[in-house]
Parts: structure tokens; C-alpha cells; sequence
């Protein structure tokens, strides 16, 4: 797997947030993508990064979310966040989805604020520095340089896909290496809705 980027990190972090005020307030009660990400966003909604944020990309933010729980000893907060077809989380969950929804419910999500904000500085960190920030527009001008020459295998993309393909540009991917992440998690998360 891609190490996370800047967008994976900052947008995980407001889903760890989200999904602990979902846990709390709503005991535990399974989110679908699309839901999770409105409810992130109305907690933050001046946030430039979770408002380009889509389904597709959803993945890596989850994965996030896992990742911080498991270094914390927190149940897998991510267990909440389930495809709106199946009403279950991507196939690859790993773990007991009900008793990891049971252990998410039970659990006080008041002192995982306070480890965040340093999980979220050690993480960004970690972020290779071959990922170079980019801003929207040169990146939307060099997912279309690349487009315009890799038509066939571009041919199937949605907008959704093409904004998702962006965000991970503008967080330092390559054109050719956020088309395959985005590829990837169409095929790990199906819709995503």
C-alpha cells in the first residue's frame, strides 16, 4: 500500500471525529460513506480539504482511522462506516464486524481528542517526501496532460473518480500512481456509496 498522504491524514482525522460522535451519540449505529463524510463535513465545514473529499477516495481515510485505533488500543472506529449497498464495510474488513460494532459503542470516545492532534503530527511526518503538495489547478492541468495520453485506460472514470484523482495529485501523488489508487479502491470498496 501507497504510505498516506497529506489529504489520507487530514481527512482521517476528521473522520476519527465524525465516527466518535456517531459512536456516542448514535450507539455505535453504522454510517454509510457518503453519510459519514456530510456528517464530517457539517462538524467542519470550512475545512478546504474534507469538503473536495469523495466516496471513491474513502479507502486510505478508513485505513487512517483503523491505524489510530490500533496504536491507541481503541476499538476499530472504522467498522462504523459501511457501503450503503451491502450495509456492511468493504469486503477486506478485517476483524468481527459485529463485535468490533459492539466494542465501538460501548467504548467513551472523550480522551481519543487528545491523542489525535499527536497522531496527526506523527503521521504527517511520516509522509514521504517525494510527495510534494500541488495546488488545485497545476494538478487538474497535469491529470490532463496525462488523461489526454492515456485515454483507453482513463475511458471508465467518473467526475467522482477524477476529483478523487486530484485530491491525491494535490497531495503529491503522480498522475499515474493516484489513477491507480483510485482504481485500487474502486475495486475495494466497489462504489463506494
Amino acid at each position: 500500500m501507497i504510505p498516506f498522504t497529506f489529504n489520507d491524514i487530514e481527512v482521517g482525522a476528521r473522520l476519527v471525529v465524525a465516527l466518535a460522535r456517531q459512536a456516542a451519540s448514535l450507539r455505535g449505529m453504522p454510517i454509510t460513506y457518503g453519510d459519514l463524510l456530510t456528517l464530517a463535513r457539517s462538524l467542519y465545514p470550512k475545512d478546504e480539504v474534507l469538503g473536495r473529499a469523495v466516496q471513491v477516495g474513502i479507502g486510505p481515510k478508513l485505513q487512517f482511522v483503523e491505524s489510530f485505533c490500533a496504536v491507541h488500543g481503541y476499538p476499530n472506529l472504522a467498522c462504523l462506516a459501511v457501503n450503503r449497498e451491502t450495509s456492511r464495510p468493504a469486503p477486506g474488513y478485517q476483524g468481527d464486524w459485529e463485535a468490533d460494532n459492539r466494542a465501538v459503542a460501548a467504548f467513551d470516545w472523550r480522551a481519543a481528542d487528545a491523542q489525535l492532534a499527536a497522531y496527526v503530527a506523527a503521521m504527517r511526518a511520516k509522509v514521504p517526501p517525494r510527495f510534494k503538495p500541488r495546488k488545485e489547478r497545476p494538478a487538474d492541468v497535469a491529470w490532463y496532460a496525462y488523461f489526454c495520453s492515456h485515454r483507453a485506460a482513463c475511458e471508465k472514470l467518473t467526475a467522482e473518480d477524477k476529483q478523487e484523482i486530484i485530491n491525491q495529485m494535490m497531495a503529491g501523488l503522480d498522475p499515474e500512481a493516484a489513477l491507480a489508487r483510485v482504481l485500487a479502491a474502486k475495486q475495494d470498496f466497489g462504489s463506494a456509496s
